[in-house]
């Protein structure tokens, strides 16, 4: 089979990019030809403002270069990932022009939410859903802080609403969870053309029988995800060892509060690579999520699962979906940081339960989250949008 994969990467990196490259290795190895095509949004950088601003509505260029690319590779199905920024919906019309059947996986909230969290001031926030013309996000100025900016997002949303893009280009939709695909149908999109395909960890990084030492977070250091509620309950439970890995636009202000409350045993590390991140699991007693947004399937899950370590997360959304309480982890009221710190304590006082949690964990993810496994369930869902052209 021939596949044309379509990404757009944002300004930093992140969970998508990681995805879309495991796929188009998972892909390659299993003999199938792969074509990417991609753009960044580092290039807005050389384009002012009004162009930035169309290209993300329709963006002529992006589907004039795909268009080529298209009569040129002839592929069985077109893969795509993101659009947003500077691809835009418009490189689906150049799929529709050559008869190529669209796969669009959906990694976040983009086609109903400006911001694409559903996530804001703290709270979760649902309030542009079922709105043609998204105008509470533009009041609430919900990307990146600003009116104008959000007022092009909220744009392209309308005009491809209006032009049924959605609904009449794309063949098939990809989510991660079956939460997620519930989400997306009461949203409006059609509930028989979306379906339920998991991310996967390659290669399998093995499992680490010794006893973990300390807590782990592995994340983005921002409002959505909770760090201000782990950071609270460790000023509850101080004597337990906790690292958090990552970086965000919170980071600096989270250390200082960290520093001026002493909170004892409370390490920052950064950010690092995939292969440490994996290294510093395989040595954790527990994973904590404390996520306060919906998330559509946090990658950093499987990897613990993988590693045969058990998660302690929110129970909000796919995640009380994937982490099954006392059996794979244990589930805390989101934004409770009382309740973490009783699910902590507990699970430091009670090392041999943890670690029954994570032998099953680790065979959640040899049932579910393999690359092979993975492989069997794309190829499903290509055929199905070749059955909707």
């Amino acid at each position: 089979m021939k596949i044309i994969l379509v990404h757009n990467y944002y300004m930093s990196k992140g969970g998508e990019d990681r995805t879309f490259a495991l796929e188009a290795d998972l892909l390659r190895r299993n003999g199938h030809a792969v074509l990417e095509y991609t753009d960044t949004n580092l290039r807005v950088k050389n384009l002012s403002g009004i162009n930035a601003a169309i290209q993300t509505i329709w963006s002529e260029y992006s589907k004039r270069r795909l268009l080529k690319l298209l009569k040129q590779f002839k592929p069985d199905i077109a893969h795509f990932h993101n659009t947003f920024l500077l691809i835009s919906p418009s490189a689906y019309y150049a799929c529709m022009e050559t008869g190529v059947p669209v796969v669009q996986t959906l990694h976040n909230y983009r086609l109903f939410c400006p911001s694409a969290i559903f996530f804001r001031d703290g709270n979760l926030c649902e309030d542009c859903i079922g709105k043609t013309f998204p105008w509470p996000g533009i009041w609430h100025a919900c990307f990146y802080n600003s009116r104008n900016k959000t007022a092009v997002v909220a744009a392209m949303l309308t005009v491809h609403r209006f032009l049924k893009t959605w609904n009449n280009q794309v063949n098939a939709y990809i989510a991660p969870t079956d939460f997620f695909r519930r989400k997306l149908i009461k949203c409006g999109l059609p509930e028989d053309r979306i379906f339920i395909k998991p991310n996967f960890i390659y290669p399998d990084p093995g499992i680490n029988n010794e006893a973990g030492c300390y807590a782990l977070f592995v994340g983005r250091i921002s409002s959505e995800k909770g760090v201000r509620t782990i950071i609270e309950a460790w000023r509850r439970i101080n004597s337990i060892p906790l690292r958090i890995v990552g970086e965000g636009p919170l980071s600096a202000k989270f250390k200082q509060y960290v520093n001026r409350m002493n909170i004892k045993n409370l390490e920052f590390l950064d950010s690092k690579s995939k292969e440490e991140v994996l290294l510093l699991m395989k040595m954790a007693k527990f994973l904590i999520i404390p996520s306060e947004w919906y998330e559509c399937l946090p990658t950093v899950i499987v990897e613990a699962f993988s590693c045969g370590v058990p998660v302690i997360t929110s129970r909000l959304g796919a995640m009380a979906e994937i982490v099954e309480d006392k059996k794979t982890g244990l589930l805390f009221a989101p934004g409770d940081s009382e309740d973490l710190a009783d699910k902590v304590q507990w699970a430091w006082n009670h090392p041999e339960e943890m670690k029954s949690m994570g032998k099953e964990a680790r065979k959640e993810y040899e049932a579910k989250y393999t690359a092979e496994k993975n492989y069997q369930i794309l190829m499903d869902i290509y055929q199905k949008a070749e059955d909707f052209v």
